[in-house]
């Protein structure tokens, strides 16, 4: 399983150099083409871990000033 991360940054907020390391903090890696970041789990993903992941993320990126998108595959 794989989860892929599109990030939209604001000129108000972070650096993306601070936002890229917030996100390898946690497994991401940047990743070039559609998507900025990819996951890889180490198991099969379920749709409650995806969800966690997300509230993860969230909390990571909280103040921060970005948006973000998820896909879990």
């Amino acid at each position: 399983m794989k989860t892929y991360l599109t990030v939209t940054f604001n000129s108000e907020g972070a650096k993306p150099s601070e936002i890229v390391d917030r996100l390898c903090m946690i497994g991401f890696r940047p990743t070039q083409g559609t998507y900025d970041f990819i996951y890889e789990w180490d198991k099969k993903a379920t749709v409650k871990d995806a969800i966690w992941f997300g509230d993860k993320i969230h909390s990571v990126l909280k103040g921060y000033n970005v948006l973000f998108k998820l896909e879990t595959i």
